[in-house]
């Protein structure tokens, strides 16, 4: 059994399961675990794990259209370190702020690969789940695509030249702005919202199936972080990297168009218009032909 089927077991014995957190009494909770395998590239630093690892939570608290408030983070390694540690929380710290947020803490455990499990709470009386989209609503994104993508392939490109300012510039690119404050714009308006974390056709196949409904989307709409460009081969590699390769934490939300613009009004964050909701029978489509389901999975 994979991820996403180890997922789709889960939703069907736990109700508050199948969003990106779960909404509790006007309180939203999620928690991730990340692992240096698969989710730390080499010469990822300390500081950029705490951030991303602590904004991987608070991207979901900002899919529910929740306030945050606070994040925690289980901290494992196989050797204590004091510059890393201190570095980690920095990073978790500098990310929790960013957002109005509080690090409040953790915990500390020894494990044979550095591992962190974080939790973020955040407060909505109004949270917006994922079935709600409706035929005519329009699709749209904050931000651009394929932050993550160019950076693992700088982090890349560092290792095999030993160069120090790429690695830098892969770092900065590992670090993003959970988007909070566009998720409280986005809350009153849209109908259906979640995070990409597993990649924009992930998401849109995701949203999908949870609101029975399916997605027109137009190539040419979709915003591909300039970074994307010093790595991708051409524009068809370029798409590629900002539809499937996932981990840019952008929030996918469809939105009636006669709110587009007080979306737009409310936060200094791009929102683009990428495409519609149309019928679940037309299913996903890119330009008129079928949108594959690829995207990140845990683990590979």
């Amino acid at each position: 059994m994979d991820e996403r089927a180890a997922l789709a077991l889960l939703e069907g014995e736990l109700a508050a399961a199948g969003d990106d957190a779960a909404a509790i009494d006007g309180l939203v909770v999620t928690t991730d675990m990340l692992h240096e395998r698969t989710d730390f590239p080499d010469g990822t630093t300390r500081y950029t794990a705490g951030w991303r690892a602590v904004g991987a939570s608070l991207s979901d608290v900002a899919a529910m259209g929740a306030d945050a408030t606070a994040a925690v983070a289980a901290y494992a390694v196989p050797e204590f370190d004091r510059s890393d540690l201190l570095a980690f929380v920095r990073g978790a710290r500098d990310v929790c702020e960013r957002v109005d947020a509080e690090y409040v803490g953790g915990d500390l455990d020894e494990h044979a690969e550095f591992t962190v499990a974080t939790t973020a709470v955040g407060r909505t009386d109004d949270p917006v789940e994922r079935s709600g989209a409706e035929p005519g609503d329009l699709v749209c994104v904050t931000g651009s695509f394929g932050r993550s993508a160019a950076g693992l392939e700088l982090f890349r490109r560092a290792d095999r030249e030993a160069d120090p300012a790429l690695r830098d510039r892969a770092n900065e690119l590992f670090r993003f702005e959970p988007r909070v404050r566009a998720g409280r714009a986005l809350a009153p308006h849209a109908t259906a919202m979640m995070d990409s974390s597993d990649g924009l056709a992930r998401s849109l196949h995701q949203l999908a199936a949870a609101s029975d409904c399916g997605f027109a989307i137009e190539s040419d709409a979709v915003p591909i972080a300039d970074a994307v460009r010093e790595v991708a081969e051409d524009e068809a590699a370029a798409l590629e990297y900002a539809t499937t390769f996932g981990e840019d934490f952008e929030l996918v939300a469809t939105v009636p168009e006669d709110a587009l613009a007080a979306v737009r009004s409310e936060t200094d964050v791009a929102i683009s218009t990428i495409g519609s909701v149309v019928d679940a029978e037309d299913g996903v489509t890119l330009d008129g032909d079928p949108l594959a389901d690829r995207g990140y999975t845990h683990g590979e």
